[in-house]
């Protein structure tokens, strides 16, 4: 069996006595360990395997970006990153913007529960990609609005992404736009309809 192409060997052939350096093509992103086997042949002789073993790397999470915005109209917003761990839990953390996390977010191409386990475990022998995609409602505020997002891996390691929404528009209304007064003054009442701060000159 050939070796995997991941392991590079130095010298891959010579004559005589020689020290030959293994190494991997790079990191091995997946949880688990990746193995195999180094085959050394020569002529009148059998031959002799070596094998060769590549430690995990340890369950981690990441965003692919800290930030994700939303216009003032609101809109699905999409964040995205890599993990390998077996699963994966989101959670609001602070903020001002009121908004509710999906049930399921997309795992390597697979609809996932939120804190479920991740079937097939792709992250045991690589990275994959995930994705949430949140409902954002309209801004009917005159400021800026943010929310933590929090992405939690198997073993507790956390990265956040801060979703920042845009000021809405300022409103302002009137119930009634003409106050008849009686000749003796008597007083009349109106209703003011607002999101944002307002004066009467």
């Amino acid at each position: 069996m050939a070796k995997a192409s991941w392991a590079v060997v130095n010298p891959s052939q010579g004559s005589g006595n020689k020290t030959v350096n293994v190494s991997s093509s790079g990191e091995h992103s997946g949880r688990k360990v990746r193995n195999t086997t180094l085959t050394i042949t020569a002529a009148n002789v059998a031959p002799v395997e070596v094998t060769v073993n590549q430690a995990g790397k340890p369950a981690y999470v990441q965003n692919n970006s800290d930030t994700a915005s939303a216009p003032k109209g609101g809109q699905n917003v999409t964040i995205s990153g890599k993990a390998n761990s077996q699963k994966l839990t989101f959670t609001l953390g602070t903020g001002d913007l009121s908004i509710s996390l999906p049930s399921k977010y997309t795992a390597a191409s697979l609809e996932t529960e939120n804190g479920a386990n991740i079937a097939g475990d792709p992250g045991a022998t690589q990275e994959y990609n995930w994705s949430i995609v949140i409902t954002v409602p309209a801004n009917k505020g005159t400021t800026t609005l943010t929310k933590q997002i929090i992405v939690t891996d198997e073993g507790g390691n956390t990265d956040t992404c801060v979703l920042t929404q845009a000021a809405g528009d300022a409103t302002l209304s009137v119930s009634k736009t003409t106050i008849e007064l009686d000749y003796k003054g008597t007083a009349q009442s109106f209703d003011i309809t607002s999101n944002t701060s307002w004066t009467i000159s």
